[in-house]
């Protein structure tokens, strides 16, 4: 453990100019993250904020986009499969990996590209 790092505050991802309303519809609506204001000083930057359990999920826009295609945050969830269903039928493909014990895992990407995981341990 150690002895400076306490956990995580937030994770960020990148997303192209002019997409927030894009990643509410995403990470708010479809997977139910609440919105969280942005501090008055950061919100000239574009972007949105949620959270996600104790973390926050920061998309912040980036002028020369490019999707993260290895990098990926990993989100755990309750219902896997009831979540795999409401992205399918939000025409959000997914793919699932090698396993990995204690776990049943897929993949998806967001609106921009970008790889996400979502977790269930058993």
């Amino acid at each position: 453990m150690s002895k400076f790092l306490t956990g995580i505050d937030h994770i960020q991802i990148a997303a192209p100019p002019e997409s927030e309303d894009k990643a509410r519809k995403f990470y708010g609506e479809l997977l139910g993250m609440e919105e969280i204001p942005k501090p008055e000083n950061l919100k000239g930057r574009g972007g949105c904020w949620f959270l996600c359990g104790s973390q926050e999920v920061h998309i912040g826009i980036q002028q020369d986009f490019m999707p993260a295609k290895k990098a990926h945050p990993g989100f755990t969830v309750n219902a896997l499969e009831q979540l795999k269903l409401r992205l399918e039928e939000a025409n959000y493909p997914f793919s699932e990996e090698l396993p990995i014990e204690g776990r049943s895992r897929f993949f998806t990407h967001d609106p921009f590209g970008n790889r996400i995981e979502f977790l269930e341990f058993e």
